[in-house]
């Protein structure tokens, strides 16, 4: 990317994409060599029941210094496969990009742009930005528009979409909420971004194009309920049990005790 001062980690998670994975994980690499930046691509694979895996490490050995292999034995979710893929970060910013690519890397340079602009820590990717590009169904529509909705009500974060794959963080914004955690699927998102808001971290937004060609899955019944379930547990735990502040608060502690040992 241009005019990024340090190393960019890229963190995509993968599930049963063998049909794709190296065609788009070598339009990442085009992408990140083309900008002349410092790179590292780290791609998991979350219990994938075909060949991702083997594809994946096919990749890697061509880019031995630059792209990591990781895999997950069970499918345990996008967010268990990036705290899983934070462990082996060595960058300085870290993006959130899915494998499916349907947002295309590129993107990437409007995320840093918006960064520098706003002096933000977090910036995402927004369907429902202004200036953002999208062809999705009516009922995607709907239901994205009902649930920023009850985030909003729930959380009143400064953003319109948080479940846009496509996310740009400065690395110690994950190394400080990444531990505090709990979800491991759908609502992943909102738990990151609601955690990084409590902490007074910097959230922005960016424009995203998605092609009209691209098509989307249909959401289930059984995915919308675990979502809204999911988010409501978080709001739980942040407001009524202060479950995330507590756990905050032992973290400090004990990296207090553990630089007042070192010092003795």
């Amino acid at each position: 990317m241009q005019n990024v001062k340090g190393k960019i980690s890229i963190l995509m998670p993968a599930y049963n994409e063998a049909e794709h994975i190296v065609s788009n994980i070598e339009e990442t690499v085009r992408t990140f060599e083309e900008s002349g930046c410092q790179w590292e691509l780290i791609v998991v694979d979350d219990g994938s029941t075909d060949r991702t895996f083997e594809k994946i490490q096919e990749c890697a050995a061509k880019y031995p210094a630059q792209i990591f292999a990781k895999r997950n034995h069970a499918n345990l979710g996008k967010g268990r496969a990036l705290k899983k893929a934070l462990h082996y970060v060595s960058g300085d910013y870290v993006v959130f990009l899915d494998a499916d690519l349907d947002l295309h890397p590129v993107l990437i340079q409007t995320l840093f742009d918006i960064m520098r602009l706003d002096n933000a820590d977090v910036v995402i990717g927004s369907k429902l930005h202004p200036n953002s590009k999208v062809n999705y169904p009516f009922h995607r529509r709907i239901i994205s528009m009902v649930y920023y909705a009850l985030v909003q009500l729930l959380f009143n974060l400064p953003c319109r979409d948080t479940q846009t794959g496509l996310k740009l963080f400065k690395v110690g914004v994950l190394r400080d909420v990444f531990p505090r955690l709990l979800v491991k699927q759908f609502a992943f998102d909102i738990e990151v971004l609601v955690n990084a808001y409590h902490l007074g971290y910097k959230i922005a937004e960016a424009p995203i194009v998605i092609k009209p060609v691209t098509k989307f899955s249909l959401i289930g019944p059984r995915a919308i309920f675990t979502t809204m379930w999911d988010t409501l547990a978080v709001f739980y735990r942040m407001f009524i049990l202060k479950y995330y502040d507590r756990i905050h608060y032992h973290r400090r502690k004990n990296l207090a005790k553990e630089f007042r040992r070192m010092r003795k």
